[in-house]
């Protein structure tokens, strides 16, 4: 059968003209802290935004789960969604140059299970250990006429965190040019995007694998940030590397990515996608991108677990070749 992101229910295309429509009047609210602590810094489209705070500015960014939470629900495994909490809020503050510090959460729950909240709570703790921040408070919320879940005991996850970088280090993307390297990290598998469709082609016992975390790549970007010449950094999450357009204005080819991991190709396979489609909805085995000079890419590929997949280029858009 063939199916599609679309036609498993998430439409890309009407997402970015709903955000487009939002952001047209949330933009409005900055002039409310104008020439106050708390100026806004950057407009909306960046991965986190920044406010003033005097020599530092702090980062601002939220995320969920999304339905990988059907999956835990499903095989009854609750001990990684926290991970995967973590990891989408942090990944996306690193992006600008921001060292995390510390995240909200939110747990909207069908009905309170102290059990399955505790083991959700394991997962937070294991992924503030591996990104080294603070979880320093939430909402829990019981929510039966909204939440609905698998055996009555559905639940969203999502959360909010913080990040603060100096105003003289914001990595915003204005330093790349033509020539540039694209190095990416790899990813652990299907990370937290494209579950919608994944749940509905794969077999459920291939559905354990959709539950491995989202890796967290904070430890080595802050380190790169703090040693290269950083021109740019992409989380590659829902709409695949269609993200790296949110970087600049041009182009970005990929023609040295490496072969997924074989959890991509069945899914591939059993919905029938074309690589094009497969390549806007997945990572495809690359969670996250750096773009760097092409000087410092010999040294960074010899310190850190990534390679060279590509390079900017003066047209626009992403081009993977195959």
């Amino acid at each position: 059968m063939k199916i599609t992101y679309k036609t498993s229910g998430v439409n890309i295309e009407e997402e970015e003209f709903a955000i487009k429509e939002m952001s047209n009047l949330l933009r409005k609210t900055f002039r409310f802290r104008k020439g106050k602590i708390g100026e806004v810094l950057c407009d909306i489209g960046l991965y986190a935004n920044l406010i003033d705070v005097g020599d530092y500015a702090l980062a601002v960014t939220m995320d969920g789960v999304g339905s990988k939470v059907l999956v835990a629900q499903e095989l009854r495994k609750y001990d990684t969604i926290g991970i995967d909490l973590v990891a989408m809020n942090v990944n996306d503050l690193i992006c600008i140059g921001a060292e995390p510090l510390a995240l909200v959460d939110y747990l909207a729950m069908e009905k309170i299970n102290p059990e399955i909240a505790k083991e959700i709570c394991v997962g937070l703790y294991e992924g503030a250990r591996l990104a080294e921040i603070a979880i320093i408070g939430g909402e829990t919320a019981t929510l039966p006429d909204i939440i609905k879940g698998i055996d009555k005991w559905g639940f969203d996850l999502a959360g909010t965190a913080i990040g603060i970088v100096k105003k003289d280090k914001i990595i915003t993307g204005d330093k790349i040019s033509p020539g540039d390297s694209i190095l990416g990290f790899k990813s652990s598998g299907i990370h937290s995007n494209g579950l919608t469709l994944a749940r509905k082609v794969l077999p459920k016992d291939m559905w354990l694998e959709l539950l491995l975390p989202t890796r967290i790549y904070v430890k080595e970007i802050m380190e790169l940030i703090s040693n290269y010449d950083v021109h740019g950094l992409a989380h590659i999450t829902g709409g695949g590397f269609k993200n790296l357009e949110r970087l600049s204005k041009y182009g970005f080819m990929l023609d040295n990515l490496p072969k997924p991991q074989p959890i991509f190709t069945k899914i591939q396979i059993e919905a029938k996608i074309p690589n094009e489609e497969m390549y806007q909805t997945f990572n495809m085995g690359i969670g996250f991108c750096m773009i760097s000079d092409k000087k410092d890419t010999r040294d960074v590929i010899s310190k850190y677990n990534c390679s060279v997949i590509g390079k900017v280029t003066d047209d626009n858009g992403v081009r993977i070749v195959k």
